[in-house]
């Protein structure tokens, strides 16, 4: 079923997603994540469920809204996943000037018919 779905549309969708359940319920990351799953965060690799969501709830900043200028995405494998990479700006509360950052995510379907995050990359961007 996974294959005749449109991977641009999925990945509007995730990106979507992802990135308002981010800004107003980081908690609610979990089910995008497996215990397979794994964050690099600026360089440090983090695994599994809980790993992933104890790292993203405890970022030192309560607020932030994301911008996306860019997705794009291309189907990845025999295994029906895909690769998404977004990029943009991220605006933590009470700051005036936005972060850019870049984000890659390796989404596997998953044997519900939806998608799960098997590899999550983030780096922000230093002019």
């Amino acid at each position: 079923m996974a294959a005749q779905m449109d991977p641009d549309a999925v990945a509007k969708a995730f990106v979507e997603h992802y990135y308002s359940t981010f800004d107003t319920n980081r908690g609610g990351l979990a089910n995008l994540y497996q215990d397979s799953s794994m964050l690099t965060f600026e360089g440090q690799k983090i695994q599994g469920v809980q790993s992933i969501v104890s790292k993203l709830t405890s970022l030192p900043f309560q607020q932030c809204q994301h911008h996306i200028s860019t997705v794009d995405c291309q189907p990845s494998g025999p295994a029906s996943g895909m690769l998404v990479f977004v990029s943009g700006n991220l605006l933590l509360a009470g700051e005036q000037h936005p972060l850019k950052f870049s984000q890659m995510f390796h989404l596997m379907p998953s044997p519900q018919g939806s998608f799960y995050v098997q590899n999550d990359i983030f780096r922000l961007n230093y002019a």
